[in-house]
């Protein structure tokens, strides 16, 4: 029989060659129309190259998100409270198992995958949360670029996964940079900061995703910052991400970003013109058809093709890392059932954030745990049976949500009372002025009040039903109704629980002296009723600490859209909070002692190592978070009053001591100066080891004193 040839294999699928030797081989072959099909989140796919459609936007905020069942897992802000960065990676890992299990069953069933199916999982969020009024500060890690940047750099991790040739999912560190609202003018304001501000607050986080976790893509913002779109920004997107940092991936607009070029921030005349001016600064993806019109750019003279390959050849490497052009068998994540959706697993997973996520803000006379002598408790609130403050936003869907008064219930013990009765509205005041609310509450040893936010009053931009801002807040207070409500029970006498949800600070005036215990929970995802009641009960001790500063009025703050540090966040803010950042009670006592620098003189350049001891004083098995916190008290410009440079999260059985070792590195003693710079100065310095941010006010609210040491860098 004759060997009848077969033709060679071409080298976009041939696994063993590079992935840039595979992408320049298609790029090589595809037209330009099919390039520019490529080249939108809606990507058309290449029918004679069997390449299928695919959609690039997907969601991973705090689960698998708009893509049917899943597990949530506690919104962003609630993760970042755990302060639990091994947690966090677990997390992640999770989120990427499922959004594989889900994207390659939608390859199977269709051949393709829509919108929200994807690898690409437009997460994490890693903007810095500089005023409470934000409605998507809930998406963020906090006010802090170091924790932001630990926390969010172990998401990425975990939802990449750590295979030495292919992604599990590809993550994207969103939105660069300087973008923390207001939303009502994100289309068109112009974020102006210093360059000491920028570096100093604004990119660190960015920065550790770029070159320690090695994220996939980064997605612009949608306005300007220091005067040019942020999408199309040479100073951004050339100059420091591609030049500095070496980013080497894709970088992705936010959805209709391109658009506001020539609609809102009016810098091009049409979308030809804005296709042009994003391809030329570094914008390789368009969320959006902006980039349909690169046909007429190119007709214009504005750019070349060896613009749209250079943009296409980072997009398409992408999708070969996640092993979109390879044989199933070679991809290992391509085995991963759907079974591991919403899986038992998981849902514990989601239990324990949402536990260790838990504040203990206040806890007068020790009111929680709640006793077993209670005879009777009263739950109440107008988020007790609230399914939307389980979520937040960009969430997914599960069928076994637990509801605040449904994880009581299930939890409280055979003979112990309970009644229950919404008793107010989350915003609008009672028709009905006369209920029973009150007497319940006298004839029970405490109410638990479910009170705070929910998605209907803070979010993004149009999708927060109850703001008169587009998502963000103009009040930072607890709606009127809802203190009312506290009021009537405090009046008659009832031993009040405040059990909060929300994604942001709530200054809570005369209501904080009304109340025995506040009790912060965020969107504690779908297993939040059953870790909160936990909580309440004494099975688990809360452990989670403020990631950001509760103020005590917006009085304390600046106008919202200055984007100015002055006065903002615990490091550059001088009037005393409500809460302070890095704050968390506890229903054990810890103590800090023999605070041990190695030296108290040491060269610019040198590592100083510091040992410190933290002993569990109290009668039960409990976690701690120590904290780091650095000085600089000679500095030659402006700096943090103080800083984190370093926190470790720890359990102690009763009576248990710890030494924790730290490294004080060259760059934690560093400061940005005026030009931006990285700067190491000589001068004395101040390090504070604690379960809280330095000041008297986490002191007065219980938190353990931390203990002091002195060094100088020479």
């Amino acid at each position: 029989m004759t060997n009848i040839p077969t033709p060679e294999k071409p080298i976009y699928l041939d696994t063993s060659a590079s992935i840039s030797e595979r992408v320049k081989d298609l790029i090589e072959r595809l037209t330009l129309e099919e390039k520019v099909g490529l080249m939108s989140h809606e990507s058309t796919g290449v029918p004679r190259l069997n390449i299928p459609r695919y959609n690039y936007w997907s969601e991973a905020l705090h689960g698998v998100a708009r893509n049917g069942k899943a597990t949530v897992f506690p919104q962003a802000i609630g993760m970042a409270a755990t302060w639990d960065k091994k947690l966090i990676h677990e997390v992640a890992s999770a989120i990427g198992d499922e959004a594989r299990a889900k994207y390659h069953a939608a390859l199977r069933r269709n051949g393709y995958t829509d919108q929200y199916q994807g690898l690409n999982m437009w997460s994490p969020n890693v903007n810095i949360f500089r005023d409470p009024r934000w409605g998507r500060g809930q998406e963020t890690w906090g006010e802090d670029p170091y924790l932001t940047g630990e926390m969010a750099a172990e998401f990425v991790r975990g939802l990449q996964g750590d295979h030495p040739k292919y992604l599990k999912t590809a993550a994207c560190a969103k939105h660069f940079a300087v973008h923390s609202g207001p939303e009502k003018d994100r289309h068109t304001f112009n974020a102006i900061v210093t360059k000491r501000e920028l570096f100093d607050t604004y990119l660190p986080a960015f920065k550790k995703l770029v070159n320690e976790a090695n994220v996939e893509a980064v997605m612009g913002a949608y306005n300007r910052t220091l005067d040019e779109v942020c999408c199309a920004s040479q100073f951004l997107l050339e100059d420091l991400l591609r030049d500095q940092w070496g980013f080497k991936n894709h970088v992705v607009s936010d959805c209709m970003a391109l658009s506001d070029f020539h609609q809102s921030h009016k810098v091009t005349n049409d979308a030809a013109e804005s296709a042009a001016l994003a391809l030329k600064h570094g914008c390789d993806l368009g969320c959006d058809h902006v980039f349909n019109e690169i046909p007429e750019a190119i007709a214009r003279g504005l750019i070349t093709e060896a613009d749209v390959d250079r943009a296409l050849e980072r997009s398409l490497a992408t999708r070969f890392k996640l092993g979109m052009f390879d044989p199933p068998e070679e991809v290992p994540y391509t085995s991963l059932s759907t079974d591991v959706v919403g899986c038992e697993a998981h849902r514990q997973l989601a239990y324990k954030v949402a536990t260790e996520a838990v504040v203990l803000l206040k806890n007068k006379n020790n009111i929680l745990p709640i006793k077993p002598s209670t005879k009777k408790i009263f739950v109440t609130g107008p988020t007790a049976t609230s399914i939307e403050v389980l979520l937040g936003n960009y969430y997914g869907f599960n069928n076994q949500m637990v509801t605040l008064l449904e994880g009581i219930t299930g939890r409280i013990p055979e003979g112990m009372g309970m009644e229950y009765t919404s008793g107010a509205m989350l915003k609008h005041p009672r028709e009905i002025k006369k209920t029973w609310a009150p007497e319940m509450g006298q004839t029970s040893d405490l109410a638990i009040v479910c009170a705070g936010l929910s998605s209907f009053l803070e979010g993004e931009e149009g999708e927060s039903l109850l703001s008169p801002q587009n998502g963000d807040r103009d009040s930072i207070s607890l709606p009127a109704s809802q203190v009312d409500y506290i009021k009537e029970l405090a009046i008659h006498g009832v031993k009040i629980v405040l059990v909060l949800t929300g994604g942001s600070p709530i200054a809570l005036g005369e209501v904080e002296d009304m109340v025995d215990a506040v009790v912060f929970i965020w969107y504690p995802g779908m297993e939040g009723g059953r870790a909160v009641a936990d909580v309440l009960f004494g099975d688990v001790s809360p452990s989670g600490k403020l990631p950001l500063t509760f103020p005590k009025s917006l009085d304390q703050l600046p106008a919202f859209d200055d984007y100015s540090m002055d006065r903002r966040t615990y490091r550059y803010a001088t009037e005393e909070p409500l809460y302070p950042f890095g704050f968390g009670l506890s229903y054990s006592r810890f103590a800090y002692s023999d605070l041990h620098l190695n030296s108290k003189s040491v060269k610019a350049g040198e590592v100083l190592p510091v040992n410190v001891t933290i002993h569990n004083q109290g009668d039960r098995r409990a976690a701690e978070v120590v904290q780091f916190y650095l000085s600089d008290l000679e500095a030659s410009t402006i700096v943090p009053i103080h800083h984190l440079i370093g926190f470790e999260k720890v359990t102690l059985d009763a009576g248990e001591s710890r030494v924790i070792s730290f490294s004080v590195t060259p760059e934690m003693m560093s400061l940005y100066n005026d030009d931006g710079k990285l700067t190491l100065e000589p001068g004395e310095f101040k390090l504070e080891v604690g379960g809280c941010s330095p000041g008297k006010r986490g002191q007065e609210l219980g938190a353990p004193s931390p203990v002091i040491a002195y060094f100088e860098v020479r």
